[in-house]
């Protein structure tokens, strides 16, 4: 009987050691409006889809619907603007890219303040240094899309990942429109303004040359616009409107055909949150 009264004491006081010693980060909640993306919700919040969806017992990442009431697990604080740096422990499905967004830097400042030369090797457990913000680094997430000003009815390519909607422009006039699929939290879509440098009508994409699990042979309508970045077709999935790619931009096949068809090399792609 002491034994067992002891041991609950014990327990007991671990408890309480546990309960003041911890920091603990608060919650919230967030109202699901139509159009929005898990994924969209996480950027937004700064934090992966994996810890909103556990912390919701959603399993299907695609399943949420206007009106749902979703729990925010809380995530690491921001730097204060106190001048000074702080650190960050990287978890399990974090990206540099994802880090740098949520406490307002540049990926390549980020990257420099812990001589890190490849922005895609970071590993869960490691300890990064926050740089306090000197007032100059803007985020990764715009609040409003760049506009590249075209003259005289230029055509151009607007591509938003907030929204995963492409839209084809003539000018400032809007000539076609249509939801795509860019790349996951694990695999962002670059953001800036580029310009179409290499054209397919088709093409073999396999990934497993780069170290991606995919093989697919005559993707439709390929437009490169930045390295390994492109526009084209897609048959695989018929998910738009939800980030799905490595990195690319998805369109429906009849879209991109009719973007291939109206687009041509120099053609400016515009893409922003």
């Amino acid at each position: 009987m002491k034994k067992i009264q002891f041991s609950f004491l014990l327990l007991s006081i671990l408890v309480l050691c546990l309960f003041f010693a911890s920091p603990t980060l608060a919650d919230t909640s967030y109202v699901v409006q139509p159009d929005d993306t898990l994924y969209r919700i996480a950027v937004q919040h700064g934090v992966t889809m994996q810890a909103i969806a556990e912390a919701n017992g959603i399993w299907n990442y695609d399943h949420i619907e206007a009106g749902q009431v979703l729990i925010i697990p809380g995530a690491n604080a921001a730097p204060s603007s106190n001048g000074t740096a702080t650190t960050y422990l990287v978890q399990r499905g974090d990206t540099l890219f994802r880090i740098a967004t949520h406490f307002g830097l540049h990926t390549s400042t980020l990257a420099q303040a812990n001589g890190i030369t490849n922005p895609n090797h970071i590993y869960a457990g490691q300890t990064l240094t926050i740089p306090a913000s000197d007032g100059q680094a803007t985020s990764n997430l715009p609040a409003s899309a760049p506009q590249p000003a075209p003259s005289n009815g230029a055509r151009w390519i607007d591509v938003n990942l907030s929204a995963q909607v492409l839209t084809a422009y003539e000018g400032n006039v809007p000539v076609m429109t249509t939801a795509v699929s860019t790349g996951t939290y694990l695999y962002p879509t670059v953001t800036g303004q580029f310009s179409i440098y290499l054209r397919h009508p088709h093409q073999t994409m396999n990934g497993y040359l780069l170290g991606y699990d995919y093989y697919l042979p005559d993707v439709p309508y390929v437009q490169y616009f930045y390295r390994g970045f492109a526009l084209h077709g897609t048959y695989w999935h018929n998910n738009f409107g939800t980030p799905m790619s490595h990195g690319c931009v998805n369109l429906p096949t009849d879209k991109a055909q009719w973007l291939y068809n109206w687009s041509d090399y120099g053609t400016l792609v515009n893409i922003h949150y």
